[in-house]
């Protein structure tokens, strides 16, 4: 009779029959279900929960039970309690009415956002007003996980739902607001470093080796002996980078760059370093159900002077892609067309010219943590030169690891990187080693440790010390050489 006063939304009714079931049996598992339901139906959660508990406790597996007591915990805003109670029951049945939105919900409130969209595409409602709060919070959702053009048309559908619904008024504003920060977004950005350094080994001179050793390569110890100018320097540098977006789309975005280094050695002014760079990219951005990508390609010309004069010009063309599958994971994959020409001394020899096209491709997978304030990468890339000088042609593999962890206080980014680039010339080198020319291909072992740290300051400044290792390990010793660098810079960034 309970259940029939129920159905017929006799509430008091109900209850006082329920009463009565339970005077006769305090732990009837139905009674004491529908109990709770009655009480979740007059907008009483409180008064539900007792109820519903003890209905789980004789029944554990329940997932009508399940489902109730977590809706009474949910209406009372205690959602630490209600999530695993929802949870269950989605992994269950993730189809049941309403469902997918209160797991959606809890979701979204704890920055699953990826989460929160698998839950609102998998559940079912038969509530005009759960189908339009479902659609509102898929369009939080996407914007959150940056796919605005989205999120947009996710909350068109809410508004088309129910138009004269509580949920309109503030469901236009988030379509507006969507659709203003897409066109407000920063067009500009720009930076300036400034600092000072040191480098204990700028001419890259080669390891000493023993002038005892019958096949040691004299060359490295000419070499040596030749060099009385400061090894070491202390230095100054600038840099300048600019970016502006000059096209953009919900989907497309295109911008313009430029930027120019410069490291100023007090000792060794002839190899002070000048890097301009001009740059142009296209970037096309998507989802893969829930997985932003983006694809796009870079083009980069710079021009490198060293000590004065050109050093080298670069023509660079790249392809890439990104996928964030989950909050924790993204991966980064890239192509790249390279052409160098380097301003070679009259005379030079035929097999000396490094001018080169260079062919790389890799992928990078990051696994993030904390919103991106702590993550892991690991990389692979491979790499052919074809240099018009026999002497540089080379086939390369490159492995890429590092890690970021910022503190608690401050939000102080500790960073370290480690790049081991292994390098295999494809033809013996026809001046070197000086006692055996001719007959050695060149095999190098790179091994370059990045340390950096880095505290944000007001006014847009951050402090950044960084520290660089290079080691290279070469079978022909005047490429066999240790280098140290550490910087102190000050960067302004808009």
């Amino acid at each position: 009779q309970a259940i029939v006063d129920f159905d017929d939304k006799r509430y008091d009714a109900a209850l006082a029959n329920l009463r009565r079931a339970l005077q006769i049996e305090p732990d009837h598992v139905e009674a004491l279900y529908y109990t709770g339901v009655v009480h979740m139906a007059q907008r009483r959660p409180a008064q539900a929960v007792p109820f519903l508990e003890r209905a789980r406790a004789k029944s554990p597996t329940d997932p009508s039970i399940a489902f109730q007591l977590g809706l009474a915990y949910f209406a009372q805003e205690q959602y630490d309690r209600a999530e695993p109670l929802l949870e269950q029951v989605f992994r269950a049945q993730p189809a049941l009415d309403g469902l997918g939105y209160y797991v959606g919900f809890i979701r979204y409130r704890r920055k699953d956002y990826r989460g929160a969209l698998r839950a609102f595409r998998a559940g079912r409602a038969s509530d005009p007003e759960i189908q339009q709060l479902t659609r509102v919070y898929s369009g939080l959702a996407l914007a959150a996980v940056g796919l605005p053009r989205q999120a947009a048309a996710e909350v068109e559908q809410a508004l088309r739902l129910a138009p004269g619904s509580p949920v309109t008024g503030p469901a236009e504003r988030l379509r507006d607001a969507v659709v203003a920060a897409r066109e407000k977004e920063r067009r500009f950005s720009a930076e300036v470093r400034v600092g000072v350094f040191f480098d204990d080994n700028v001419r890259v001179l080669p390891n000493a080796v023993d002038r005892d050793d019958p096949n040691a390569d004299p060359t490295v110890s000419a070499i040596r002996s030749q060099s009385r100018k400061s090894r070491d320097s202390i230095g100054e540098l600038l840099g300048v980078r600019a970016e502006y977006v000059w096209w953009r789309t919900p989907d497309w975005e295109s911008a313009v760059g430029y930027s120019f280094f410069l490291s100023n050695y007090n000792d060794v002014p002839s190899f002070n370093i000048l890097d301009h760079l001009v740059t142009g990219s296209l970037v096309h951005k998507n989802a893969i159900g829930t997985m932003p990508i983006q694809v796009g390609m870079q083009y980069a010309f710079d021009a490198l002077f060293l000590g004065g004069p050109v050093f080298v010009q670069r023509h660079t063309a790249t392809l890439f892609g990104a996928i964030a599958e989950s909050d924790q994971h993204l991966t980064q994959v890239l192509s790249r067309y390279q052409n160098k020409d380097f301003h070679e001394r009259e005379g030079t020899p035929v097999r000396e010219i490094r001018d080169a096209d260079n062919w790389m491709a890799g992928i990078q997978h990051f696994l993030r943590f904390s919103e991106d304030r702590h993550y892991l990468k690991l990389g692979y890339q491979f790499d052919y030169e074809n240099a018009e000088g026999r002497n540089y042609s080379y086939r390369g593999h490159r492995i890429l690891t590092g890690a970021q962890y910022t503190l608690p206080w401050g939000s102080i980014r500790l960073k370290y990187d480690l790049d081991l680039h292994l390098r295999r010339y494809a033809y013996a080198n026809s001046i070197l080693p000086g006692n055996d020319p001719g007959r050695r291909r060149r095999h190098d072992e790179e091994v370059t440790h990045t340390i950096r740290v880095e505290v944000p300051l007001r006014y847009r400044l951050t402090l950044v010390g960084e520290f660089l290792k290079t080691d290279n390990r070469s079978n022909l010793e005047v490429f066999d050489y240790n280098r140290n660098v550490t910087s102190l810079s000050l960067v302004w960034s808009y």
